[in-house]
């Protein structure tokens, strides 16, 4: 099991708004350089505790989907989902937010639960071999790709 992974980036932009588009899952193939697209899922249609969403990823030519659901909706605040492929829950994923003077600082954070046992078949399913080093690599990108977005 890996490590808490967080990287934070300031935002000219206020809270509510970065709330709004990280928590429009369909929007995450916008800024997000793995995550290419995401769809609401049996009956969700907006970021709610409860609510389920896919995330298709891809890397290279390695593609692979993931269920989520949401597990904190807290708007200007929070925005956390659980992660699983074929039922099993290998990561939990989020975004808190925290206001500043000039908008606000946004941390996206990861925790891989995956046992060691899973790491060759993670592997084999996304071509990553070092998953900390590109969650972390993809986070970074991430925030910048949303910082440009909404400062604008």
């Amino acid at each position: 099991m890996g490590a808490r992974i967080e990287v934070s980036r300031a935002i000219a932009a206020s809270p509510q708004e970065v709330y709004e588009a990280i928590s429009d899952v369909p929007r995450m193939g916008e800024w997000s350089t793995e995550c290419h697209a995401c769809e609401w899922t049996n009956g969700s249609s907006g970021p709610a505790v409860g609510a389920t969403f896919e995330g298709h990823n891809r890397n290279g030519t390695h593609e692979w989907t993931t269920q989520a659901t949401v597990i904190e909706a807290d708007p200007g605040r929070s925005f956390v989902f659980e992660c699983s492929m074929m039922d099993f829950h290998y990561a939990t994923w989020g975004y808190r937010i925290e206001a500043t003077d000039t908008g606000c600082v946004v941390t996206e954070w990861s925790d891989d639960l995956r046992p060691e046992s899973t790491y060759e078949f993670s592997q084999q399913i996304s071509g990553v071999e070092d998953r900390a080093a590109r969650n972390h690599e993809t986070m970074g990108s991430t925030l910048e790709r949303l910082a440009e977005a909404l400062e604008r």
